[in-house]
């Protein structure tokens, strides 16, 4: 087991290796892998004969396959997602540059089609028309699990609307490898995707989310994460949660601590590279204060400290929001003219 390279405390860690180190695949790109490192021929052979029975016996009926791809890792791609993109008759992918490496890696003979959110009003008809007279369709994303934070849902909706068989073809996803490895509860969490870019509106997502009782997760650009990260930590509270950075890639990182500590971390450092999940951790399960105690505590905060500073130092203790402390000990300097 890798020791955690950095600490401050049971749940603040760091922690960053070559994922190649353990799947036995060579990343030096940070996209997708080109190569995997070749095995001795004596235990080659066997596996290489092992695989090509498993696909040869893969059934794959028509219709259209949302196929989910690697995400950094060429080695995470499943065999039924190989079956089913070397049978498919045309492949929508977001980008037919990207997966073009996915097409000369495993010898895809398919006609690649871009669909995205731009095109994707004119290229659903054809789409369909092409499953309606019975071929089969398979869609991909850039990386990961197809219409989490990607489109496809209109193609999908159409096709279910035109009695078309849509099958579903798991494998890598962004949020669920996140949320495993994060150590936080995976028994109830909900995925928000991408944060709006604007702060307002980004706070008002935030505020939304606080009353979740639920583990959440985010994807981020890394230019944005320290802005994120503090208005994570001013109306969720100070929660437990997991950066996760490059997953799968030859710089896969993790880093854990408090929404504070993060905050503070990250608003100091460059900018990281890569691409970036949060994982937040729940409210916590102590009984919340009361209005009562909440207005007692700002109170005797106020004596002492700005208004801005005793709603701090509040959610600080408390695991509260910032923003309704806020509100709430403008309201009593106010009432009370203390401070």
């Amino acid at each position: 087991m890798r020791q955690p390279t950095t600490g401050a405390g049971p749940y603040t860690e760091t922690m960053r290796y070559s994922a190649e180190n353990e799947t036995g695949s060579c990343n030096t790109s940070g996209d997708l892998p080109n190569q995997v490192t070749p095995t001795s021929p004596t235990k080659g052979e066997p596996i290489a004969e092992m695989l090509a029975s498993k696909l040869s016996a893969t059934h794959i009926d028509p219709g259209l396959h949302i196929v989910a791809t690697p995400i950094g890792n060429l080695s995470d791609i499943t065999l039924r997602a190989i079956a089913v993109l070397r049978t498919a008759n045309v492949i929508a992918c977001e980008d037919t540059r990207v997966t073009g490496k996915l097409k000369s890696e495993f010898g895809l003979t398919a006609q690649l089609i871009p669909y995205h959110e731009h095109n994707a009003d004119r290229a659903t008809p054809a789409l369909i028309e092409r499953l309606n007279s019975g071929e089969t369709v398979a869609l991909v994303s850039d990386a990961g699990t197809p219409l989490v934070s990607d489109p496809g849902y209109r193609l999908v909706n159409a096709a279910l609307n035109s009695d078309i068989k849509v099958i579903p073809v798991p494998g890598a996803s962004a949020p669920l490898a996140a949320l495993s490895v994060s150590g936080l509860p995976t028994d109830r969490f909900m995925f928000e995707g991408f944060l709006p870019n604007k702060s307002a509106a980004r706070r008002k997502a935030l505020e939304q989310a606080a009353t979740v009782q639920a583990t959440l997760v985010f994807f981020e650009s890394a230019k944005r994460l320290a802005k994120s990260l503090a208005d994570m930590a001013d109306l969720l509270g100070n929660r437990d949660a997991v950066i996760a950075r490059e997953i799968t890639k030859r710089f896969e990182e993790m880093t854990r601590g408090s929404l504070g500590s993060l905050a503070a971390q990250f608003e100091t450092a460059p900018a990281p590279k890569g691409e970036v999940t949060i994982v937040v951790g729940p409210p916590g399960e102590t009984a919340a204060p009361s209005e009562v105690e909440i207005d007692g505590l700002l109170q005797e905060a106020l004596i002492r400290l700005s208004v801005k500073d005793a709603a701090s130092a509040v959610a600080s203790s408390t695991g509260l929001p910032r923003r309704p402390l806020y509100q709430r000990a403008l309201q009593l300097q106010s009432e009370d003219g203390v401070g």
